[in-house]
């Protein structure tokens, strides 16, 4: 899981080193290689099986791959749009409303040191983003933008648990990177990237996505749910190192305290829900 959130982490200084693409044709190229990566891994693996394992997951699965469409869509619009920093810690309050749309999908009670997380957090994120949403409206697009990749993965989680049935969620990856790719082909013409760019975008379509999406997936089947959430918090503090390093792309002082706010509060409430879990099964 360490190695998976290295990969995801790369995103944000890998799209600051393209020359031409921008915006829609960036999400286009990475979801594309996604899609491509995925297909060829689903040819080799189950051959003339694969159209009955994407028919077999149902209606769940097919929201799923919707729901995947979205956040792959909606990441690589917001980095273009505002500091990887902003989108990467924006990011992180996925637990919080996944945990939040429970109480009103699912009917599950909704612990009251998540409560207390979700005000801290709020708190945190209104405190980053004071500032730079009255000096560049840029960023405050961005910055809603990226709402929509934990929104869509807390509707996605709640989606499959009120469906009562396991879903694979490889073929809904499958699934989200090709309704991403199609959707926003024609809002990518005309094609401005160089080759310089398609390279660096089949990286993160292979190596950002593809393939560790897959491994997060098997891992759910050996790590709690806590722990892995409370492990891909180390995206955000890999992601902004590496835009830092790589990108010259210095947080400002306000992101800084409010994201340490953020994720010292989130990796609280998973930690202290980790310890509640064993707990009650000693």
């Amino acid at each position: 899981m360490l190695l998976v959130t290295l990969m995801w982490s790369i995103a944000g200084v890998v799209t600051r080193q393209l020359e031409s693409a921008h915006s829609f044709e960036v999400t286009f190229w990475r979801s594309f290689f996604t899609a491509v990566a995925l297909a060829l891994y689903y040819a080799v693996a189950h051959g003339r099986d694969t159209p009955r394992l994407l028919a077999a997951g149902g209606k769940p699965l097919w929201i799923s791959g919707l729901m995947w469409s979205v956040m792959f869509t909606c990441f690589m619009v917001a980095i273009t749009l505002t500091t990887v920093a902003n989108v990467l810690i924006t990011m992180s309050v996925a637990p919080l409303l996944t945990a939040l749309l429970a109480r009103f999908m699912l009917g599950q009670r909704v612990a009251p040191r998540t409560w207390a997380a979700i005000a801290v957090a709020g708190g945190g994120i209104a405190w980053m983003y004071g500032n730079s949403i009255s000096a560049d409206g840029t960023h405050l697009l961005g910055t809603l933008v990226a709402l929509g990749v934990p929104i869509a993965g807390a509707i996605n989680w709640n989606t499959l648990q009120r469906s009562g049935r396991s879903v694979d969620l490889l073929p809904a990856l499958l699934i989200g990177a090709l309704i991403s790719s199609a959707l926003t082909l024609p809002l990518s013409l005309p094609f401005h990237a160089t080759a310089h760019d398609v390279l660096w975008l089949a990286v993160l379509g292979v190596f950002q996505l593809a393939i560790p999406c897959t491994i997060a997936v098997r891992l759910s089947r050996s790590l709690a749910a806590p722990e892995i959430s409370l492990l891909a918090l180390l995206e955000i503090i890999f992601g902004i190192a590496w835009a830092w390093w790589g990108a010259n792309e210095q947080p400002s002082p306000q992101v800084l305290a409010g994201g340490a706010l953020v994720l010292g509060t989130l990796a609280l409430n998973e930690a202290w829900g980790m310890w509640g879990m064993k707990v009650r099964h000693a």
